[in-house]
């Protein structure tokens, strides 16, 4: 059958449109080490699923010659797909179309499919490979920028919104990624900064590299921006993968369950030898961390960031918890100022996308100093209360070891609001550490007796005796249950269970104010 002339002609600009900016350029993307956008959505999504939007969309600017170059889909590839056979929304930048460049009809495309993404209630995605602003479009471009960080603000706890940086992400470019949920990089190719090392060499007269002014791991470990950090880009998509497994589509939807094999009442013997006996010696929170999840599996987030405390999600009897804990290993697990906004992130997002909360508790404080009290601790410390104070979820605290002073209460105390609140044998639940207390109370009693640091290794014996164990608290009922480590994950499911229909509110208001 002869096929008709249009046919032919739809054929042919789709055949050179899929080719974003041509041959050549894909060749030079390749020799980067990067794929191209289709290539990236193609590995992430399931197969055959990819919807393309838009695909002869093209730019309206005649600035500076700009009429001359024109190349369907104007550096951005947009449309709906599955993954796992669940609907997402996805914008993959186009490098080799004015290296990847915002316009404000490549704006409007993107704009466009969060539009979609919020009325269907599905996730959104974006993989970033841009240039930044397209110059020559001017405040058209910016205008651009700002329709997509408003759509960013309306979506958020909404649907789940995910940003991969796959290469350069600079200037206004890098807010969008940053109002989003989850943030991933590239470890070879991507970095991400406001401003870049020619400017910094300008102004400050200041040398520094692009990776050490804003790559993968400056960003994973230093700034906190990267939740993520991958060492290809086909890991990134397996990343962005199990991420959403764990994630309901949108915020009016339960987490997916997924069916397990790993039993309830599997008893986690190892469990029994975890806390030292030294009350000051480390373990390894992973570790309990690993035991009581289903298959042993936990997705952390921001692991080379604050990693005095854990973030992360896990499956208990096949549904989605997320589960904040504090790290021995790491400054004692004390909370400092990033520790708290880290937590605070982790804790709101969970509760806006119906995430039960499980909290592992063995904090001895917040960090003392003059740099924790100069940049804010009490301010930023309060996020996190904040944040526990607020969330609605499904809320049980294990209070492990340590549970002392303002950052007992500020790590999901019964009074704030936990729904259950159990304790291991080891628990230590007191205003502050045996020695400094007994030195506070008896230390004028002591120096006035023959042998002052007798009588305080006495005093010492009696407060630990006293209060460095949960039964204290337990008689208050403020602990719901001393339980032996190894039948922890049997009790924590129980509970989990228990307060599946939980049904919270907090009181009627625009929003809070969280002490930014």
């Amino acid at each position: 059958m002869e096929i008709k002339e249009p046919i032919l002609k739809l054929r042919q600009r789709r055949e050179e449109a899929m080719l974003g900016g041509g041959e050549k350029r894909i060749a030079e993307q390749h020799e980067k080490g990067k794929l191209t956008a289709r290539e990236r959505i193609e590995l992430l999504v399931d197969k055959d699923s990819f919807e393309e939007f838009d695909l002869f969309v093209d730019h309206r600017c005649t600035n500076f010659g700009m009429d001359k170059y024109r190349h369907p889909s104007d550096g951005v590839v947009t449309g709906s797909a599955t993954i796992n056979e669940r609907l997402v929304y996805i914008f993959a930048q186009d490098f080799t179309i004015f290296g990847g460049s915002l316009s404000i009809t490549n704006a409007e495309k993107i704009c466009k499919i969060m539009d979609m993404a919020i009325k269907n209630g599905c996730p959104l995605i974006g993989l970033n490979d841009s240039g930044g602003a397209r110059i020559q479009e001017g405040v058209d471009a910016l205008a651009g920028y700002a329709e997509i960080f408003w759509r960013n603000v309306m979506a958020s706890g909404v649907i789940p919104q995910i940003s991969a940086i796959l290469g350069p992400c600079a200037g206004g470019a890098v807010y969008s990624p940053a109002i989003t949920d989850f943030v991933i990089m590239d470890k070879a190719n991507s970095y991400m900064f406001v401003t870049g090392p020619k400017v910094v060499k300008t102004v400050l007269n200041e040398t520094v590299t692009t990776e050490d002014l804003g790559g993968a791991m400056v960003h994973a470990s230093k700034s906190g921006v990267a939740h993520f950090v991958s060492n290809s880009e086909e890991e990134a998509m397996l990343i962005i993968k199990k991420l959403l497994s764990y994630l309901p589509s949108n915020n009016m939807e339960d987490p997916p369950f997924i069916p397990t094999s790993d039993p309830i009442n599997r008893s986690c013997d190892v469990l029994n030898e975890l806390v030292p006996e030294n009350s000051n010696k480390p373990y390894d929170m992973l570790d309990l961390i690993h035991q009581i999840v289903d298959d042993g599996e936990f997705l952390q987030t921001a692991r080379n960031y604050a990693q005095n405390i854990i973030v992360g999600f896990a499956r208990m009897n096949g549904h989605p918890v997320g589960i904040v804990a504090n790290q021995p290993k790491v400054l004692a697990g004390v909370l400092d100022i990033d520790a708290s906004i880290k937590g605070a992130r982790f804790v709101r997002f969970c509760d806006a996308f119906n995430v039960p909360l499980i909290v592992l508790e063995d904090v001895p404080g917040f960090l003392p100093g003059t740099s924790q009290e100069h940049n804010g601790i009490i301010r930023n410390g309060a996020k996190l209360l904040y944040a526990f104070a607020e969330a609605t979820v499904p809320k049980i605290t294990l209070i492990v070891r340590k549970a002392y002073g303002g950052a007992y209460c500020v790590m999901n105390s019964r009074h704030m609001r936990a729904d259950i609140v159990y304790a291991w044998p080891s628990a230590e639940i007191a205003v502050m550490g045996p020695k400094g207390a007994v030195e506070v109370i008896f230390r004028k009693e002591a120096m006035a007796t023959d042998d002052p640091k007798q009588v305080l290794r006495d005093k010492e014996a009696e407060y630990i005796e006293k209060f460095a164990n949960p039964f204290a608290a337990a008689e208050r009922g403020y602990i719901d249950d001393i339980i032996e480590p190894a039948r922890t994950r049997f009790r924590l499911i129980r509970a989990l269970e228990m307060l599946a229909n939980k049904k919270d509110s907090i009181p009627a208001r625009k929003h809070g104010n969280i002490p930014l």
